[in-house]
């Protein structure tokens, strides 16, 4: 605030140019990921834009071994990067898609969701078969 009431504060330009821009994708996802690979060389992004669709698709690649690092207790790393990345892209006025592939022998191209659906069990039915034998449920006696 000032005192000086003749001054005219000037509308900050750069920054709303900045927000309408693309932001550098594989440059952030460099930044968040090196942190947890041991080898951080090893670390591949694509990124791919659709600009009249506003949206970006990004696809990162690392060693396996880095893996339970990068994903971290209960997803709480990679849940945190992807974060980061949504906050950029709504700044941007764009949606993000983050696919994560591995270097598992005979799982290359397979992203993550897939690879968590694979291992997912079926869901039970509650239905049982006709010849299966019932529990045997006692009464209560008080």
């Amino acid at each position: 605030m000032s005192l000086n009431r003749s001054e005219q504060q000037q509308p900050n330009h750069s920054l709303t140019a900045s927000l309408t821009a693309s932001p550098n994708y594989v440059g952030l996802v460099k930044f968040l990921m090196q942190p947890f690979l041991e080898a951080p060389e090893s670390l591949s992004v694509d990124c791919e834009i659709s600009p009249t669709l506003k949206r970006a698709w990004i696809r990162i690649a690392f060693e396996s071994s880095d893996k339970g690092k990068v994903f971290g207790r209960g997803g709480r790393n990679i849940q945190a990067i992807r974060t980061v990345i949504a906050a950029a892209a709504e700044l941007a006025g764009q949606s993000v898609y983050l696919d994560i592939y591995g270097s598992i022998p005979g799982r290359e191209g397979m992203s993550v969701e897939d690879d968590q659906q694979e291992h997912r069990p079926p869901p039970r039915s509650r239905e049982r078969s006709g010849n299966a034998p019932r529990p045997i449920v006692k009464p209560r006696t008080r």
